[in-house]
């Protein structure tokens, strides 16, 4: 037996439910996101000290001058630069290891963190 009127697709609620998960990761997405380009924008500014010559980056005050500026240049000011990099020079190398993490409220007392941990090794000018 066939029923002349079958029904295609979502139902109302269907639709509702699907439009729920699509927010929910949409809003989680939104929080997220400029932390990565953040740290994204970090590391570049990181590996610029090697190859700017025009810096003539050579103690770690001069490599935190550098990242300050173009932390600066690139609006990123809820970072507390001292507690996130910690430079050393050793053997004509500066090592320097980002680390921090932030926190993003989600719903009520649940939040979204990201962690980020990266260490560099750049040549000293």
């Amino acid at each position: 037996m066939t029923f002349p009127h079958t029904q295609k697709g979502l139902s109302l609620l269907g639709w509702l439910m699907a439009l729920a998960v699509v927010a929910f990761f949409a809003s989680t997405a939104f929080r997220v996101i400029p932390h990565y380009l953040d740290y994204l924008s970090l590391e570049k500014i990181i590996a610029s000290v090697e190859t700017d010559k025009a810096a003539d980056i050579r103690s770690v005050g001069d490599f935190y001058t550098h990242v300050g500026k173009g932390m600066q240049v690139n609006s990123i000011r809820d970072l507390d630069l001292r507690k996130a990099l910690t430079v050393k020079v050793e053997n004509q190398y500066f090592h320097a290891r980002l680390q921090y993490e932030k926190r993003e409220p989600l719903i009520k007392n649940l939040d979204l963190v990201v962690r980020f941990d990266k260490e560099f090794r750049v040549r000293v000018q």
